[in-house]
């Protein structure tokens, strides 16, 4: 990594140089068999969902594939302007696709092992240090109102978040039901959702060159 340019509060912001699209921090987590995080290291946008029996990637190894309902989502995103193509892999542009529990569980995984993998999770979202989380499901919104929002954790209403800009901690949130369980609305309201988004500066930065000597931009995270 090099650095770029340091962040508020006491924390630098770096730009990742690295070419890797799968698992490109090398994580090995404690288990057998995982699905990394994949896409660009550098992205604007940072799609998180549960775990691969969730969501898919068990077979191919990718997040977010080898689903319908995944793929699904990839279509959403392609139209949105957030993917170049779909596929398995999708082809990425300024997006990033990982997992709260990137471990391949036996059943449903349990508090206990949602928390081993926290810091992966934790570790790689400040890596990435993406302008827009995209929160897929309930858990996955959920640990990111409570990590990284002043929002309430508890209660979350998915149906009334779906497509909902919220201002987190450093993040702009944009929560999205679970694509398995879309309606006929869901996938053109999270698309049109995207387009409003890119078509303003939704960059979550501040400029501090007002504080130097020179007139030279200071952009900060």
């Amino acid at each position: 990594m090099a650095t770029l340019f340091t962040g508020a509060p006491l924390r630098t912001f770096v730009r990742n140089v690295t070419a890797r699209r799968s698992n490109p921090f090398g994580f090995d987590p404690p288990c057998e068999s995982f699905v990394p995080g994949y896409g660009d290291a550098n992205a604007h946008f940072h799609v998180v969902g549960d775990h691969p029996g969730v969501h898919g990637g068990t077979e191919t190894g990718y997040p977010f594939t080898g689903f319908a309902a995944s793929e699904r989502l990839q279509r959403a995103l392609v139209a949105g302007g957030l993917l170049e193509e779909a596929g398995t892999p999708p082809v990425v542009d300024r997006t990033y696709f990982s997992y709260l529990h990137m471990c391949v569980p036996e059943g449903v995984p349990s508090p206990r092992d949602y928390a081993d993998q926290t810091a992966f999770f934790d570790a790689e979202v400040r890596a990435i240090t993406a302008h827009v989380l995209l929160p897929v499901g309930e858990r996955a919104t959920k640990h990111v109102f409570r990590h990284m929002s002043a929002e309430p954790a508890e209660d979350v209403d998915m149906g009334a978040r779906h497509a909902a800009e919220i201002s987190g901690s450093g993040w702009l949130i944009l929560p999205t039901t679970d694509p398995a369980a879309w309606d006929e609305g869901d996938e053109a309201e999270l698309v049109a959702a995207l387009e409003a988004l890119l078509d303003r500066d939704y960059r979550r930065e501040a400029d501090l060159g007002r504080f130097l000597p020179d007139d030279d931009p200071y952009m900060v995270r």
